[in-house]
């Protein structure tokens, strides 16, 4: 019975193997075992182990450029001030120098500061095409050669999408041709939203001793790469100039219920301004070409120098025309706010570095002055602007007054929507701490807000007060401190007692109105969370 089922299954098997012919070729040959292994030879010394100490030690690949030393990474291993080195594949640690990094291709070029190291070979993007075979040389853990392979899935000019097993700590390494030769730089794991972010933390290997990333999410099957040419001329740019020149437009647009894309804030002297565009506005096409997504104008801006004037064609009160723009300059410090924002547990804001710089320094609270008005503030979402009357679709809700303070004394009420100050829209408290904080003590700030869906305006005086802020400890003075901090601890807790006693009774009761008003628009916002929550995502990411 088994011989006659197995003379069976290889007569199929005999049979079926024409019509597998007949259907499609192979996508690409395979590859022989010893040219895998001549290649790794080749392009394992090109590699590098790029490592930086910030809050926790971040690793990541990176390949060698030239003879002087570039190198080109993954710009999520970009330091600010912290110390940068690398690791050859013999062992050898470096120190590297940080030379700048692209937000838009997220490359990053360092400079060893080492001579000797082997630089790759590199490919063409046009020899690449469907179906051919990829290979991605990169560092273990335990320091040995470590290389998968799989075929390119598809072509385009910004990206390659790889079929291609991508392991942890991989990103920045290089993807390889047929012959050895640099064809792409590996971002990271492919989703559908996007290249795939990850983490790194510090981890031990048993009896190895080594720290690399840990992802948030297991390996894929699918990868992302920067075509070699974009990898090129990324790194020339940031070795001249230490950055890449990307246009800057100066707005912010998210898609609204129609899916057109719409302006929501033309920021203050940006080119935006200056060529007159106008919150409301729909973004119909760029340069000729019709927008098809955020992702699509994002890219044909910052593809574009400073100085270069494109045309805009809008639509503005239901009519068609078109503007021309001279772009800016989407500068550094934009850059690296976009890093920090998008990456925050990566990236450490500034303001958080003199905490972290020197851990084993003690550290002692002083007192600086602070601007305030004296009121609580959350910021609106659509649904929230829509149920208040707010035409301007943001803004921040007022939700606590203190008791004698400017805002108090100049009427501002809980519920009260603040829209602008001093002419500026404010979207985020921070909006308006701000602009307090340019102020001086009595001076006023002029805010425009909506109460009971009318929009009123009231000239505020500015308040000054202190608070703490970091800075270094003196061992001898540290008594003098405890004492200090102890009398100041015993009065602010004194005030926040009396302030809530007298407050409780007046916000329970606003607490209960404002429960009553929000569950009605709750409601709304149940049924269209999934929309909402996909258009903030969007919206957080889409300025240019």
């Amino acid at each position: 019975m088994i011989k006659k089922f197995m003379s069976m299954s290889m007569l199929a098997a005999f049979l079926f193997v024409p019509f597998l012919s007949l259907m499609a070729e192979p996508a690409s040959s395979a590859m022989d075992e010893v040219k895998i292994e001549e290649i790794t030879k080749k392009v394992f010394p090109c590699v590098v182990k790029v490592i930086a100490k910030n809050r926790y030690t971040k690793i990541a690949m990176g390949v060698v450029m030239d003879k002087d030393g570039h190198i080109v990474t993954t710009a999520l291993i970009s330091p600010r001030d912290e110390k940068l080195y690398v690791i050859t594949t013999k062992g050898k640690k470096i120190e590297a120098e940080f030379l700048g990094l692209d937000s838009e291709t997220q490359l990053a070029v360092i400079k060893a500061k080492d001579k000797t190291l082997t630089p790759i070979v590199m490919g063409e993007v046009k020899d690449v095409s469907p179906g051919a075979w990829v290979g991605l040389v990169s560092i273990s853990p335990e320091d040995t050669p470590q290389i998968t392979q799989g075929i390119v899935s598809s072509v385009s000019p910004e990206k390659l999408r790889l079929n291609v097993w991508v392991t942890r700590g991989a990103s920045g390494s290089p993807i390889l041709d047929k012959d050895g030769r640099m064809i792409g730089l590996l971002r990271g794991v492919y989703t559908e939203e996007g290249p795939f972010i990850v983490e790194f933390r510090e981890k031990e290997v048993a009896a190895s001793g080594f720290a690399f990333s840990r992802a948030e999410a297991p390996s894929s099957g699918m990868a992302l790469a920067i075509p070699i040419d974009i990898v090129k001329s990324v790194t020339v740019e940031i070795k001249e100039k230490g950055r890449v020149q990307r246009g800057w437009l100066g707005v912010r647009f998210y898609p609204n219920e129609e899916g057109d894309l719409e302006i929501i804030e033309v920021e203050k002297e940006s080119p935006a301004e200056m060529a007159k565009l106008e919150e409301g506005d729909i973004i119909l096409q760029i340069q000729g070409k019709d927008v098809t997504s955020g992702e699509m104008v994002v890219h044909e801006i910052r593809s574009m120098k400073p100085g270069q004037t494109i045309a805009l064609k809008i639509l503005r009160d239901g009519k068609e025309q078109e503007v021309q723009v001279r772009l800016g300059e989407y500068t550094e410090e934009d850059v690296w706010r976009e890093m920090e924002q998008r990456f925050p547990r990566l990236f450490v804001p500034e303001a958080r570095k003199l905490i972290e710089a020197e851990p084993r320094e003690r550290l002692r609270l002083a007192f600086e002055t602070r601007k305030y008005i004296g009121v609580d503030l959350n910021p609106l979402n659509t649904e929230l602007a829509e149920y208040f009357g707010v035409k301007e679709g943001k803004g921040l809700l007022v939700g606590g007054v203190g008791e004698d303070t400017p805002a108090a004394k100049a009427g501002l009420k809980v519920g009260d929507i603040l829209v602008k100050a001093d002419g500026k829209d404010l979207a985020m408290t921070s909006d308006l701490s701000r602009i307090l904080q340019e102020k001086e003590k009595g001076d006023r700030i002029k805010l425009e807000f909506y109460r009971d869906k009318k929009k009123m305006s009231v000239e505020v005086e500015v308040a000054e007060e202190e608070r703490s802020t970091v800075r270094r400890f003196s061992p001898e003075d540290w008594k003098e401190y405890t004492e200090t901090w102890g009398k100041y601890s015993d009065n602010l807790m004194r005030q926040q007692e009396k302030w809530q006693d007298e407050t409780s009774k007046e916000m329970k009761s606003q607490i209960e109105r404002m429960d009553r008003e929000f569950e009605e628009v709750l409601k709304k916002s149940k049924e269209s969370q999934e929309r909402l929550s996909k258009s903030l995502k969007w919206y957080k990411s889409i300025r240019v």
